[in-house]
């Protein structure tokens, strides 16, 4: 007898050990920001409703980020189960057929999603990835410098008001600077910007033919009026400054006006974080010949990559990263002002949200508004607000990016600048066959 019960719990400690062992690790590449990291927090739920499932997080520096997926998922590498990307890979690498399509579960309501959003993250009409939180962007500024300068700023303002504004407010003496504007070069830093301010003056990067259009007038137009407002208005270094940067200025009082990503805005109105918190006040993006394209749009997503091990494991886990339950989740766990925003019609339509968030309102047209397929005045080729969805936007957004630095820095002028980023962009695309 003592030999068959021990041979019952030799018996049952194998199963457990055999079922322990069978445990699917599910790998995740992400990017070490705030929401992301809540959401490494936050798996130990996902954890105790799915036992056999064990989350592994690979947390990276985006660029950093950027550069290990896109080599792992290029070479079939497996080394992701699941990835953290934006709306610029995702029609490219469903293009491309390295990823699988997203196939929620019945309860995941599909159609919740904001359609800007979703229309961002599929490729003929099939979604790839699924929104964590999706931005736009849009004017944060001080309500109290503008009225005590007897200014307003309308809902839509034109470029020429921000700069009145601007002007008026601008009080370096005191440590407070007009206007802060990203300055940093980079496809994904000053050039964000300064792409959706082009737009509003009715440029596009590329036309039908694929011909880089940097040197047309409403180029030269908004990239002298983003000069002309750093070089009179704005804080010394700018040409050094992204969002972080500015983000610590604003909460420190030192900016009237910033135009940036609609994230910012649960940043700067926490009083924990921010001097100005009960002095903010929100409008869209500015514009100057037309309101299309003025607002950037992004949103960082999950996505299976085909070499994922265990792709079933990671459609489960995306059901439930970015399901409605979810973010019930993280507004229980750390309060509505909190919960990971633009991907969702039914947050924006929560009165607890729309009650803690006072940038609710604003940060839902902002993403409303803009339209990936329908970003510029002029036709255009290509998908995505403030950037082109192909391979060769990187590098040609980056020379355009430092080329603009330069002539902050009073290096050369504009037009100059202008002139070097069609030429750098000319030759990728050639180099690319897009033309002879």
């Amino acid at each position: 007898m003592k030999r068959i019960a021990l041979g019952a719990v030799c018996a049952a400690l194998l199963a457990a050990n055999t079922s322990a062992i069978a445990a699917t690790d599910l790998v995740i590449a992400t990017v070490n920001n705030g929401h992301m990291i809540e959401m490494q927090k936050l798996g130990k739920f996902f954890e105790q409703a799915n036992p056999d499932i064990k989350l592994k997080w690979v947390t990276l520096e985006e660029g950093v980020l950027r550069q290990r997926m896109t080599t792992d998922i290029a070479t079939k590498g497996g080394q992701f189960d699941l990835m953290t990307i934006g709306m610029y890979e995702a029609p490219i690498w469903a293009k491309k057929e390295w990823l699988l399509p997203i196939k929620p579960d019945a309860s995941y309501d599909v159609d919740d999603l904001l359609p800007t959003i979703r229309e961002g993250l599929s490729n003929n009409g099939v979604l790839y990835a699924a929104p964590f939180y999706g931005e736009s962007s849009m004017i944060m500024y001080r309500s109290d410098l503008v009225k005590k300068a007897g200014m307003t700023i309308e809902e839509r303002p034109t470029w020429e008001r921000i700069r009145e504004v601007a002007a008026k407010i601008h009080d370096p003496a005191n440590g407070v600077y007009g206007i802060c504007l990203r300055g940093k070069p980079g496809w994904g830093d000053n050039m964000a910007f300064i792409t959706t301010m082009a737009n509003s003056y009715g440029a596009q990067l590329f036309d039908m033919k694929w011909q880089p259009q940097f040197t047309s007038k409403p180029w030269k137009n908004a990239v002298n009026m983003y000069v002309d407002l750093l070089k009179n208005y704005g804080p010394p270094g700018s040409s050094s400054n992204s969002f972080n940067e500015i983000l610590a200025m604003f909460n420190e009082g030192k900016c009237g006006i910033w135009i940036d990503a609609t994230i910012a805005a649960s940043f700067i109105t926490d009083p924990k974080q921010s001097k100005v918190a009960d002095k903010v006040a929100f409008a869209q993006s500015p514009y100057a010949v037309t309101e299309r394209g003025a607002n950037w749009l992004w949103a960082w997503s999950l996505a299976i990559p085909k070499s994922s091990r265990h792709p079933d494991a990671a459609q489960k886990f995306i059901n439930w990263s970015t399901s409605k339950d979810y973010i019930k989740l993280v507004a229980k766990e750390s309060g509505w002002a909190n919960v990971p925003t633009g991907t969702r019609k039914s947050t924006y339509a929560n009165p607890e949200f729309a009650k803690a968030a006072k940038f609710a309102a604003a940060e839902g047209k902002a993403i409303a508004s803009s339209s990936p397929k329908h970003s510029t005045l002029p036709p255009s080729p290509y998908v995505g607000v403030q950037f082109a969805a192909i391979p060769e936007f990187q590098s040609i957004g980056l020379a355009a990016g430092q080329q603009i630095a330069s002539a902050l820095l009073g290096k050369q002028t504009v037009d100059q600048a202008l002139d070097m980023a069609q030429q750098a962009a000319d030759r990728e695309m050639r180099k690319a066959g897009y033309y002879k």
